[in-house]
């Protein structure tokens, strides 16, 4: 009851705030939970798949819960952006096939008894150009009143990707960086000045907060229509990280791998993850993870959609001593925001940083971030270069007519494959 009437408090708050659109993945209000956005294949695990599908085959789907316990009127639209995700000056006509403002009407009570939610689900209408879209929903056909924004990205392979796994140059010397090179060709394209025409980013294991964008080609061989690239600066490079902790808690009744306890005497439950403690001068060990996604399951029912449970899960970081900076526990189920949410808080008598976040019933990697100009922001975590990663490269190409950075590319670069 205090957690409904808390977020009855805070809704109101946010109904009365103006809300600023953010071209970026958030949620707006409190009560939005657990949104993902995937596509829709045969693939085991598969919201664990990028928010890209092909213009010839788009699929994406999004789906959310609202722990309102009553239907809300929401509608989607889709926005079409530049490169580096500022709209772009393209009309809903040039893009769209059908009218942009659909109403979200695929939605399922849940029969959870602690905290009910509404699970939506929605699937994203074609586009007929490729590129980036940010996808807004909003309530009750109120363009300002919205509650989710996430970016999705619809490619056509116009271009070929060759990689050169030679982490070569200043790459070997680091031990905690990976050093990705490659050569785009672009022979299927008409380039009057590749250098304006083409704008490329990196990213590592689906993150935006630390991509790599709008990256200079080392090499151009017009001749051969290539582009070659060789990150030689350290700023290029990526801090390979360490694999991602988890916890697992698919079944309340069985809890798995890392939980600690599970507190049933309060609703909604309190899970305790295991003490965790810092592995900055740790030995790099090798063990299968997410690359920082989560999975909704739930093993003590079916249909984790609407069965999976709503707890408050603990999480614990054991240090002597603050740091300087602050520290926060992200993933993918945050989307590696860092916010008063995951912000972690240091309590001397626990000996350690403290975080309580709302999470829904599933299978989720994390990790410690230190937001800090003076510390590393793995600094808990350690970084090794035998860290599996995965990267992807997504190639930009600006037309003339329609005026737009069309996405002509999109390539998968795992490293450190198992």
């Amino acid at each position: 009851m205090r957690l409904l009437l808390a977020l009855a408090f805070f809704s109101s708050l946010s109904s009365l705030a103006q809300k600023q659109l953010s071209f970026t993945d958030k949620n707006y209000e409190p009560e939005i939970r657990t949104v993902m956005v995937y596509p829709m294949t045969n693939a085991p695990n598969r919201e664990l798949l990028a928010p890209v599908a092909p213009i010839e085959q788009q699929n994406l789907v999004l789906e959310f819960d609202d722990l309102r316990d009553g239907y809300e009127t929401y509608y989607a639209k889709l926005l079409h952006c530049n490169f580096d995700w500022s709209k772009s000056s393209l009309s809903d006509l040039d893009y769209m096939r059908e009218y942009n403002e659909v109403p979200i009407n695929d939605y399922e009570f849940s029969s959870s008894l602690y905290l009910p939610y509404v699970h939506y689900r929605f699937a994203i209408p074609p586009v007929k150009l490729p590129g980036n879209y940010l996808l807004v929903v909003y309530r009750d056909g109120d363009p300002n009143d919205v509650i989710i924004t996430r970016r999705i990205m619809i490619y056509e392979m116009r271009t070929r990707l060759a990689t050169n796994d030679q982490f070569a140059g200043v790459g070997t010397l680091q031990s905690n960086n990976q050093q990705i090179n490659f050569t785009i060709n672009y022979q299927n394209l008409r380039a009057l000045d590749v250098m304006q025409n083409f704008r490329v980013v990196l990213r590592q294991n689906q993150r935006w907060d630390n991509a790599r964008t709008n990256l200079k080609p080392s090499f151009i061989r017009e001749a051969r229509t290539e582009l070659e690239y060789r990150f030689f600066e350290l700023d290029k490079q990526f801090n390979a990280g360490n694999e991602f902790r988890f916890v697992d808690f698919r079944s309340i009744n069985f809890p798995g791998q890392n939980t600690a306890s599970i507190d049933k005497s309060r609703k909604p439950f309190e899970l305790y993850v295991i003490q965790d403690r810092s592995r900055e001068y740790q030995a790099y060990a090798q063990y299968p993870d997410l690359n920082g996604g989560y999975v909704i399951a739930n093993r003590d029912y079916q249909d984790a959609a609407t069965t999976g449970t709503y707890l408050y899960v603990n999480f614990l970081l054991a240090s002597p001593k603050p740091v300087s900076g602050d520290v926060y526990v992200v993933g993918a189920f945050n989307n590696f925001n860092r916010d008063s949410e995951n912000k972690m808080n240091y309590n001397a008598s626990q000996g350690g940083y403290q975080a309580r976040i709302l999470l829904k019933q599933g299978f989720y990697d994390y990790q410690y971030l230190v937001a800090n100009s003076s510390l590393p922001s793995y600094h808990f975590e350690g970084s090794h270069f035998e860290t599996e990663n995965r990267y992807d490269v997504l190639v930009y190409f600006q037309s003339m007519q329609p005026r737009a950075d069309l996405l002509v590319g999109f390539f998968e670069i795992p490293v450190n494959s198992r």
